[in-house]
């Protein structure tokens, strides 16, 4: 259980294995996850390390994987993921899969490249097909049609040099090209034609209804069929530049109509065996694919964890005899016999002769960060690492969030109705973990739900007990024990009346409702502000308080871990004092308050005479006199307010020199005794700034330059200011939870009054109809404002209240996370990679 309040106690150690047991072991402690590596070459080249050949021969594999996956995906063939992770291969199987890889690349690419020849000659032969059959229109017209079509057109293409010498010409042959071009181009290319032939051409085109498929990328294309009417060969070469210019494809047509309609059998003929040729190509690469992507998950563990081990075994020295690696890692001291027994399956498995050595050094380093957690800590502890990773050793305050984080949430959202919503949610996700966890996706939004499911369970059970407390349900109350209160008025005064007010001079009873608040305040719409304001205004600041006194508290622990003797009591003790006697003391007298003065007119016990507890602190803080209260009644609380209110504010003032000055002055003091042993502590303290890491825990702690007195001086002044300004506004800050709490209720109330309650009024089958549409419109706004909204608003105002108002008395977080050689983790990281 130490290890749940503080990070695990870390030990540097030396590895030596021998060159063939090197691999096994690697791969047992990856399989382990629970060594860290140090890298012994920083100053090497990663082109010129000992294993960058396996490297390198590990990321090609990897490239033809990527292919093989890219393939697979584009046909929609599902890959086999049975949720197993497949040991490391030997390095002998490397060859063997390589060998895999390659074959299946080869035969993958080759079928490609087949079935794209095959699929550019299906294209040629359909865009034919497709051209002798629009251009039919031309040229299969009545024979009296076509004689008159060919004559206007040979007229309008005749020059005008022809027509103006009127010499005697003979027939004129008009040329023509066929072909196809993407229809967007079309009104360009006719432009172009009609500009660069100066209207000497006479152009005829048809679309084609069906799109054709593009063989290179495989998108759908839309083309259209033209016919290019022209005379001479000047006009010709002057199309086909066009024509090649815009890309269009142009096909041979025959002018006869026997030619073309034998043309046309022909190509009819070759589709359909093209057809038969391509279907046979595409069922061969659907085989080769199915077969790829039964295995395709375990090669990728497989490569990944081959390329890891040789990346972690890069990592390391060789001795002189270049038989033995040397490594150097940091472990946690509760695993240390794991991680031999894993080393030892190693060494068997190599058939290596000789035992691997695992020997701890000494070292002034400061060893990482390692918390172990589980499916239910960890999204707790995320909240804590996303604002700083623990110091070594230093208190972790996950476990307490676990409770505090959820309360101070409900406090705020603290609605029955919106907690049930919130818990189901929480608890769906929880009992449909495994296959949730199995479905990866790449929604951001929707991994952050799941990932702190459990804090969402738990933030819907605490405000269900607050919803409780406060008999909140939608904002309407459950009368569940029966009002404590007495009212004389009738039914209409209650039901109508929006200026009632509870008196508890008239209408109280004197017995305390059972459990959370009595349900006759829904109905005093005057007065119901005012006593929830006051209620939760004085809980925030008690919570507040008493939340910060436990984080001063938790400080304590730091310093007599650490023994830290000149901060346990030159820091802690004036810390803690100032606290009680300042900020305690204003929630005692609210107690007080609560306790000694009620609503009745027998005085000095009556509301009327019961004191103002912010000005009376404002009068105890600035040695203020009481302003003279009304007749018959008491000018303080109890005996002696007086004099304990100024022992108070003198005591804690004087606490803040000893804050500001005495760690400086002692340190100063140990630093002026030559060749004498410092007072115990003071150095340890101003080198690491309060927290020190000893050498007894496991594998040594900080040893860094002394600072300037100058800059202690600096550091220890900051951090008195912002303890002693900053326990007056995180006090204050602690309001945030009755601000919100109060804002949550009135528009849970808006929201049933303004909505929910059009519906209720209607009657009839027609009010069945719109309370329907209503209450859809209501649940609606009610998640999406009141549950989201306003949950993620109170989310990020508890966690502001943590990090800052509680985690800032004790902890530091300057550590660094303990990142282990974790297959797992390799795997899972490379897997995000790929989808993304």
């Amino acid at each position: 259980m130490g290890s749940l309040f503080r990070s695990e106690e870390m030990a540097l150690c030396q590895l030596f294995l021998q060159s063939e047991a090197a691999y096994a072991c690697v791969s047992e402690l990856g399989e382990l996850g629970l060594v860290q590596f140090r890298d012994l070459n920083p100053d090497v080249n990663a082109f010129q390390r000992k294993f960058v050949n396996e490297v390198r021969r590990c990321d090609e594999m990897e490239r033809k994987l990527r292919y093989l996956e890219k393939e697979i995906k584009k046909d929609g063939i599902p890959m086999l993921d049975t949720g197993e992770s497949p040991e490391a291969p030997q390095p002998r199987e490397m060859i063997d899969l390589e060998a895999t890889f390659e074959k299946l690349e080869n035969e993958l690419r080759e079928v490609n490249q087949n079935a794209e020849a095959l699929k550019r000659n299906f294209l040629e032969l359909t865009e034919l097909k497709h051209i002798l059959r629009k251009t039919q229109v031309f040229f299969d017209e009545q024979e009296g049609g076509v004689n008159q079509t060919t004559e206007s057109m040979t007229r309008a293409l005749i020059t005008d040099e022809a027509r103006t010498t009127g010499a005697s010409m003979g027939p004129v042959q008009l040329g023509f090209v066929a072909g196809v071009i993407l229809r967007e181009r079309l009104p360009a290319f006719e432009r172009m034609l009609w500009r660069a032939c100066r209207g000497n051409v006479f152009l005829r085109q048809a679309m084609i209804e069906t799109p054709l498929e593009d063989p290179t990328n495989g998108d759908q294309v839309h083309k259209s069929v033209f016919i290019i009417f022209f005379q001479g060969d000047q006009l010709k070469t002057r199309v086909k530049k066009i024509c090649e210019g815009f890309r269009a494809t142009l096909y041979p047509c025959p002018e006869a109509p026997a030619d073309r309609r034998e043309m046309a059998m022909g190509v009819m003929t070759r589709i359909e065996d093209l057809n038969t040729v391509l279907g046979q190509t595409q069922d061969h690469r659907h085989r080769v694919l199915v077969a790829a992507a039964k295995n395709l998950k375990n090669w990728f563990v497989k490569v990944r964890k081959i390329k890891a081990i040789y990346h972690t075994l890069n990592l390391f020295n060789l001795d002189v005899t270049q038989k033995c690696l040397i490594a150097e890692c940091w472990v946690p001291l509760l695993d240390f016999e794991t991680i031999q027994l894993a080393l030892r399956r190693g060494t068997e498995r190599s058939g290596s002769s000789v035992p691997p050595i695992l020997n701890r050094m000494q070292t002034f380093e400061n060893p990482p960060t390692y918390n172990r957690t589980n499916k239910f800590t960890k999204a707790f502890q995320a909240l804590i690492d996303a604002y700083g990773v623990a110091s070594y050793r230093e208190m972790n305050p996950a476990p307490y969030t676990i409770i505090t984080f959820p309360f101070l949430f409900a406090v705020m959202f603290g609605d029955l109705g919106h907690g049930a919503i919130m818990a189901l949610f929480g608890l769906w996700m929880i009992r449909k973990e495994k296959g949730l966890a199995a479905q990866k996706t790449d929604n951001e939004i929707w991994n952050i739900f799941f990932g702190g499911r459990y804090i969402i369970f738990l933030m819907g059970v605490f405000s269900m007990y607050t919803g409780l407390i406060y008999n909140d349900i939608f904002s309407k109350s459950l009368n569940i024990f029966g009002s404590h209160w007495h009212m004389s008025y009738n039914k209409s005064t209650v039901m109508d009346n929006k200026f009632l007010q509870l008196s508890p001079k008239v209408d109280y009873e004197g017995a305390p409702y059972p459990f959370g608040m009595d349900p006759i305040w829904q109905v005093a719409s005057a007065n119901k502000i005012i006593f929830h304001n006051a209620y939760k205004m004085k809980i925030s600041i008690i919570f507040g308080v008493i939340h910060m006194i436990f984080g001063v508290v938790m400080s304590w622990h730091n310093h007599t871990y650490f023994r830290n003797r000149i901060s346990l009591i030159y820091e802690f003790i004036p810390q803690l004092v100032f606290l009680l006697l300042l900020f305690f003391y204003m929630v005692l007298l609210m107690f007080i308050k609560w306790i000694k003065f009620a609503a009745t007119n027998n005085k000095p016990y009556s509301e009327a005479c019961a004191p103002s507890i912010l000005i009376t602190f404002i009068d105890m803080v600035l040695f203020n006199t009481p302003k003279p209260p009304p007749e018959n009644c008491e000018t303080y609380m109890f005996f002696g307010q007086h004099y304990i209110q100024v022992l108070f504010v003198l005591v804690a003032v004087g606490c803040i020199p000893v804050m500001l000055l005495a760690k400086p002055l002692l340190i100063m003091q140990a630093r002026k005794q030559a060749n004498v042993q410092p007072i115990a502590g003071a150095t340890s303290d101003a080198e690491t700034g309060g927290v020190s890491n000893g050498g007894s825990h496991g594998g040594g702690g900080g040893h860094e330059e002394e600072e300037e007195l100058s800059e202690i001086f600096i550091h220890q002044s900051i951090h008195t200011i912002e303890y002693v300004l900053g326990s007056v506004s995180h006090t204050a800050s602690y309001l945030r939870l009755w601000a919100l709490s109060l804002a949550h209720a009135q528009l849970a109330e808006v929201l049933w009054t303004m909505v929910l309650s059009i519906g209720l009024k209607q009657e009839g089958p027609v009010g069945g109809i719109v309370l329907t549409c209503v209450f859809a419109f209501w649940a609606i706004l009610t998640v999406g404002i009141l549950v989201l909204m306003e949950g993620l608003s109170a989310f990020l105002h508890t966690l502001r209240l943590h990090w800052v108002e509680f985690q800032s008395k004790f902890y530091k977080g300057q550590g660094y996370a303990f990142q282990p050689f974790s297959f797992d983790a390799i795997i899972e990281n490379g897997a995000a990679a790929a989808e993304e």
